[in-house]
C-alpha cells in the first residue's frame, strides 16, 4: 500500500513538471507571436494568464518564474527571440517582472475562488493592471520619460488587444477547465 502511494505521488510530480515545462514552452512560444514596436505587442499574456489559471498560483507562478529566469541567463525566450540580463534591465524588463506578479494574482484568485467565468477575467484584469504598473514604471526609468508619455507608449496602444487576450484566455480556461484535470 505504501509503495502505491509513493508511486502514485511521484507520478503526480512527473506530471506537474511536465504541466509546468509545458507552458513555460506556452509562454515563450507566445513571445515570439509578436509586432515589434517600442513595447513589442505579444501574446506572452495569454500564456501568463493561462498557466496560473490552469495551474493554479504555484505551478503557474514557477511556471513564470522559469521562464523568466531562462531569459534572464541568456535563453531566447523573450520577444524576438531575445534574452539575457540587458533585457530585463532595458525598457521592457519592468512588464517581464510584472509576469511574476500576474501570475501570482491570476493563481490565487482563480484558487480561492474558483474558476468561474467573472473570476478568471477579474483576476485576470488585476493581474494586468500589476503587471502595467510594473512597466509603466520600469519604462519611464529606462526611457527617462514622464508618466503620461509612458502611458501613451506603453498602456493605451495595448488596451483593447489586451481585453481580447484576457477574453480568449477566460473562455479557453473555462473549456479547458471542463475536459482537462490540471
Amino acid at each position: 500500500m505504501t509503495e502505491a502511494k509513493t508511486n502514485s505521488k511521484s507520478k503526480s510530480n512527473v506530471l506537474s513538471l511536465v504541466y509546468m515545462a509545458m507552458f513555460v514552452a506556452i509562454i515563450t512560444v507566445c513571445a515570439q507571436i509578436q509586432i515589434p514596436m517600442t513595447v513589442p505587442f505579444t501574446l506572452q499574456t495569454l500564456g501568463i494568464f493561462m498557466a496560473a489559471a490552469m495551474l493554479g498560483w504555484k505551478r503557474g507562478l514557477i511556471s513564470v518564474a522559469v521562464y523568466v529566469l531562462l531569459g534572464a541567463i541568456g535563453v531566447p525566450v523573450f520577444a524576438g527571440f531575445s534574452g539575457g540580463i540587458g533585457v530585463l534591465g532595458g525598457p521592457t524588463g519592468g512588464y517581464i517582472i510584472g509576469f511574476l506578479f500576474t501570475a501570482l494574482i491570476v493563481g490565487l484568485m482563480t484558487d480561492f475562488l474558483g474558476r468561474k467565468l467573472w473570476v478568471l477575467a477579474v483576476s485576470m484584469v488585476a493581474g494586468l493592471a500589476v503587471c502595467y504598473i510594473f512597466g509603466t514604471i520600469w519604462f519611464m526609468i529606462a526611457m527617462h520619460t514622464d508618466f503620461v508619455a509612458a502611458l501613451l507608449t506603453c498602456v493605451v496602444p495595448f488596451l483593447l488587444a489586451d481585453a481580447a487576450k484576457i477574453v480568449v484566455a477566460t473562455v479557453l480556461v473555462n473549456r479547458l477547465d471542463k475536459i482537462v484535470k490540471l
